[in-house]
């Protein structure tokens, strides 16, 4: 096993690869795969928001099922999904749970507070257990969407859906003492559905928001909260609004399209228009819970659920011309809601998502490469003949690797052939191959085989 995967990597630079489907700066033996293990919350987890400790540890937030729809969070150990503080540990329901990282490491958790009225409340881990920043339930009235981001001073500022202020905009900050109000209450023209807070590279807040009909874009000036570009600039409705500033500071937004059959779509604002980013409406079907973040190198990645591919989860970048896959277009298991993706501080995609596979349970997934972890397989065993091959080969496995999935990927990473492997025995028909080298990857839930053939 050892000599098949040495034998792998040194191949690596000499086939190379040319295919767009996989992260450019990935070798081929890169794939999604679980962070620990599928399901791991106790209960249903809705609303999932994924965030990284300045360690490089994923945090996901959610609202918690089995503890009457409270927030609970939980963090990766590298062994285990442990719960961050208790499980369930706001006074109420918790919807539009927003999970964020201070500058100073804290992390931060803003919802819909069920048990004050629906008010906006923010809660914060101090080491042992969750308290409030500020006063719970602190705005005025009911708010929906909130969404929570850090000024680079590191003010923690909330957005949300007022419902008192006719479901229009408003900004909170908390100032140390009390939370206030940033510019009026309720500043937008029309109603601020999925309304997605982000800051500037000068420290000003922007808000996105996809009212009834359109998106729109607007900023605080330091005085009043303003338009950037036309507003209701998208074709169509845009639900599932999410904001993000490229390294240069250009604002992008991601939405469902319905003015491209509900498609995704992404813009930005080139300092006069929004303009589309690739083309509108790029993906294969509709793109709901669109989730867009830029990776460390300056790409613009966005993670959906793909509705003409059972509702699973699949991740796109823009690699400056064309929205491409990253690795395989829906890769999770079932349905995925709520996906939400960032980067851990090494620079992985990750997705967090409420898994209808397992249960509705929260499940997340890294792109990451199938070599990690190397040390576990070095007991494993696999045999492939006869190699060169014309025909049929004959994988044979360990007892142990019963139960995994097979995959025949060409040195582009497109999965060719996959099988379920049931017998220690299994012979696969390659004859509708082209000519060339292939990798053999059997994947179970603890270990990754790599073997090489070559077809004649």
């Amino acid at each position: 096993m050892k000599k098949l995967i040495y034998l792998l990597f040194l191949l690596l630079p000499v086939f190379g690869y040319t295919q767009l489907n996989l992260y450019k700066d990935s070798p081929l033996g890169y794939a999604w795969q679980n962070v620990g293990n599928a399901g791991f919350s106790a209960g249903s987890a809705q609303g999932t928001s994924l965030a990284f400790s300045p360690s490089g540890e994923p945090y996901v937030a959610y609202m918690d099922d089995v503890v009457f729809n409270k927030a609970t969070v939980m963090r990766f150990d590298e062994t285990n999904w442990v719960n961050v503080g208790i499980a369930g540990f706001s006074t109420g329901a918790a919807w539009y749970t927003s999970l964020v990282f201070s500058p100073t490491g804290e992390a931060y958790l803003a919802y819909s507070d069920n048990g004050n009225s629906d008010k906006a409340t923010v809660m914060t881990f101090n080491g042992s257990n969750w308290v409030y920043v500020g006063i719970a339930g602190f705005s005025t009235g009911g708010a929906g969407y909130t969404s929570l981001a850090f000024s680079p001073s590191g003010q923690p500022y909330v957005a949300f859906m007022d419902l008192v202020n006719l479901n229009k905009a408003t900004v909170m900050k908390f100032d140390g003492s009390d939370w206030v109000i940033v510019g009026n209450a309720g500043f937008s023209a029309d109603d601020a559905w999925y309304s997605s807070l982000a800051f500037g590279l000068f420290g000003e807040p922007y808000v996105a928001f996809g009212n009834v009909e359109k998106a729109t874009v607007m900023k605080f000036d330091g005085t009043n909260w303003i338009n950037v570009g036309q507003p209701n600039f998208s074709a169509g409705g845009a639900p599932f609004t999410s904001l993000a500033f490229s390294p240069t500071g250009q604002p992008y937004v991601a939405y469902e399209d319905f003015g491209n059959s509900g498609k995704a779509t992404v813009m930005k604002f080139d300092g006069i228009s929004w303009v589309n980013v690739g083309n509108a409406g790029f993906s294969e079907g509709e793109a709901v819970f669109t989730s867009l973040v830029f990776s460390p190198s300056g790409e613009p990645f966005l993670a959906y659920m793909d509705s003409i591919n059972s509702n699973k989860a699949t991740v796109v970048r823009f690699n400056g011309t064309d929205w491409v896959n990253v690795g395989n277009p829906d890769f999770s298991a079932g349905e995925a809601d709520f996906t939400s993706l960032a980067f851990s501080p090494s620079g992985k995609p990750y997705v967090a998502y409420l898994d209808f596979e397992n249960s509705w349970k929260a499940t997340v997934m890294k792109f990451d490469s199938v070599f990690t972890g190397i040390g576990e397989l070095q007991h494993s065993r696999i045999s492939l003949y006869p190699n060169p091959a014309t025909e049929k080969i004959t994988i044979e496995t360990s007892g142990t690797a019963k139960g995994s999935n097979l995959a025949i990927v060409n040195i582009a990473g497109q999965e060719l052939i996959t099988r379920q492997i049931t017998e220690q025995k299994t012979q696969i028909d390659i004859s509708t191959l082209p000519s060339g080298v292939y990798f053999i990857w059997l994947t179970n839930d603890k270990t990754v085989e790599v073997g090489k053939i070559i077809k004649q």
